[in-house]
């Protein structure tokens, strides 16, 4: 299987690119779906009228051609997660396609030295069958 990369964060519902343990890699995205009702152009969050931003904290995905909207978890949980990755564990490179719904892990916190809990996609490597999460920033 071969991904298809996003050419622009404006594709992207989520991207990160970061290390995992010692010798661990991942880049990983979701990328944007067309509206279910009019098919024409990719759900979004919603633009703020004075800036033309999109609104980040929003609750909700709109189209921007015909104006339907669906609930943030609603939307979310119809989307697939692509990584390219190097497992932490064997060291080999693959790719991987899971659905995007996180679930809470238990995460070795470097600093406080001391496990936490944090919300994570989680992913199987391809070769040896180790667990890769790709966690949510931690705080």
């Amino acid at each position: 299987m071969v991904l298809q990369q996003p050419t622009s964060f404006d594709e992207c519902v989520y991207f990160t690119r970061r290390s995992i343990g010692g010798k661990g890699k991942v880049m990983a995205w979701v990328s944007k779906e067309a509206c279910k009702q009019c098919g024409k152009s990719m759900m979004s969050k919603p633009k703020d009228p004075k800036t033309g931003k999109a609104k980040i904290r929003a609750k909700e995905y709109a189209c921007p051609s015909c104006k339907f909207t669906l609930p943030e978890q609603e939307y979310e949980y119809t989307l697939t997660l692509s990584a390219i990755y190097t497992c932490p564990h064997c060291g080999k490179s693959g790719e991987a396609q899971v659905p995007y719904k996180r679930k809470k892990v238990k995460v070795f916190d470097e600093e406080t030295l001391k496990e936490k809990t944090a919300d994570a996609v989680q992913f199987l490597c391809g070769h040896c069958n180790g667990k890769i999460n790709v966690t949510k920033k931690m705080k």
